[in-house]
């Protein structure tokens, strides 16, 4: 590739395990002269961050999408400027709760350079502190800018060289002194490693705005739950059965008053043929009335319930890409995806200059590194053109075979299985993406998926199955916080 149309600055916006892989990434190509990486938070860690205590009121609004609940800040005009402190709700504590762990076996989830320091599911401060660690381990710590948030990403075209480059609109908390200052900066290159775990969302359900509104307080969504304790004696509906609804269920047994309600649309992955001691299955809700009275698909319902947990997962939210610029919107809401994208990684519009970390839902931290690396040898130019000769057409096509494919079998766009071998399919194209560093030295070496890893994920679970590890599970742990099964089958990484 010319010289003229490689990157040699990039910017990463997130601080994160996907904003920490990529700037060590980045720094391995001993190519790049400048990598910055924006956190809007006071250290790195991304959704791992802990916050003890949440906003009082964290606004939800039924059905509302991000760009109505996360919109754009209005940016000052004649920049670089100070100004008062924005007080606008961006969502930036994270979900996590007192007793939360990761669900990924740590030898399959932690970075192939540095093991987790035990396992095989550790408690949510040792993934924090991973994170921060790993930018000082590969000397990368440095490229940190804290408290800063990118606030618009807008393209500018190159006259000379012909490529794009990318403005950011930065603001900048100052805690001490209350304000904030703005700022831009041009970068050749730009990686989204933001995450997708900050807004919340609630679905539409006849009568539950009136019932808010009602009932202040009464509504929440499980990115503000922190601990059982909290619940002492309630009468809790719990909404949903994904990990968190699975967790936060099982935890205010301890404290709720009993049984604890939880509403499902189907049942879980580890779900048995009846609900565990101290629960009381509900199907889907109906309608929220006036009086406080829940009414459920079924017609059955329930009456003076203290308090209404929904854990129904979260939208991605990139409030900063200037869409009107950029040639369109970045997400789309109804498809529930990005748009134009390429092997999850890519931006067809922008191949060699526009990458997200981060968003299928597989190995997580691991699965980060080989986007990672791939990236940084294309943005470097070390690629040999693999990601160029694919091109344009290639693209729309894998794109268009997948939403048809995903829209046939009723699947997420950005789910990724194991089962099916298509986590191998993935992570081995980006793997021949990468290729290897030069003879020199420069750049990182894709990770292999080994047996030990790939023997971790098919028999090493964080809750049991009932049905299909009954009878063939071997409890490794006294108090069954995991087990070792023993099936031959694979197993989906849907826990994630």
């Amino acid at each position: 590739m010319c010289d003229d149309l490689r990157s040699r600055s990039v910017a990463i916006i997130g601080a994160g395990a996907a904003g920490a892989v990529a700037a060590a990434a980045f720094e391995a190509e001993k190519y790049f002269k400048k990598i910055r990486v924006f956190e809007r938070r006071e250290s790195p860690g991304g959704t791992w961050i802990y916050d003890p205590s949440t906003p009082p009121k964290l606004p939800l609004q039924p059905g509302s999408l991000p760009r109505d609940t996360d919109p754009r800040l209005a940016i000052p005009s004649d920049l670089p400027k100070t100004t008062s402190p924005n007080h606008q709700e961006r969502y930036a504590q994270t979900p996590i709760y007192d007793s939360l762990t990761t669900n990924v076996p740590s030898i399959a989830m932690s970075f192939s350079d540095i093991p987790f320091p035990y396992g095989p599911f550790v408690p949510h401060h040792i993934a924090r502190q991973y994170v921060e660690l790993y930018f000082a381990y590969h000397k990368v710590d440095a490229h940190l800018s804290l408290n800063t948030t990118v606030e618009d990403l807008t393209l500018v075209p190159s006259p000379n060289s012909g490529s794009e480059r990318w403005k950011l609109t930065l603001r900048k908390h100052d805690p001490v002194q209350n304000r904030d200052t703005w700022w831009e900066e041009i970068f050749d290159a730009v990686v989204l490693a933001n995450g997708h775990y900050s807004i919340p969302f609630i679905p539409e359900v006849k009568g539950l705005a009136e019932y808010m509104s009602l009932f202040p307080n009464r509504v929440t969504h499980s990115k503000t739950y922190r601990s059982p304790f909290t619940f002492c004696s309630k009468k809790v509906l719990v909404v949903g059965n994904s990990a968190s609804g699975h967790d936060v269920t099982a935890e205010l047994v301890q404290a709720a008053h009993l049984p604890v309600y939880q509403s499902r649309r189907s049942r879980s992955r580890w779900d048995g043929p009846e609900p565990p001691p101290g629960i009381a299955w509900k199907a889907i809700i109906k309608e929220f009335l006036p009086s406080g009275r829940i009414v459920f698909e079924d017609d059955t319902h329930l009456d003076d319930v203290d308090s209404v947990v929904y854990c129904t997962g979260y939208k991605a939210s990139y409030p900063f890409w200037n869409a009107k610029k950029n040639g369109g919107p970045l997400y789309d809401y109804e498809a529930n995806k990005l748009n134009h994208t390429y092997l999850h990684t890519f931006f067809r519009d922008f191949p060699t200059t526009l990458a997200i970390v981060g968003m299928p839902r597989v190995l997580t931290f691991r699965s980060f590194e080989y986007q990672a690396t791939a990236l940084a040898r294309i943005f470097s130019g070390r690629d040999g053109g693999r990601l160029v000769r694919k091109g344009k057409e290639d693209m729309i096509r894998w794109e268009s075979e997948r939403e048809e494919r995903c829209s046939r079998e009723g699947k997420k766009f950005h789910d990724i299985e194991w089962e099916t071998g298509e986590t191998w399919e993935w992570l081995e194209e980006l793997y021949r993406i990468a290729g290897l560093p030069l003879l020199s030295g420069e750049g990182r070496i894709p990770p292999v998926l080994g047996k030990e890893v790939r023997w971790a994920l098919e028999n090493i679970r964080k809750y049991p199955e009932p049905g299909k590890d009954g009878g063939n599970s071997e409890d490794i742990m006294a108090d069954d916080e995991w087990v070792v099964v023993g099936n031959d089958k694979k197993d989906l990484l849907a826990f994630i």
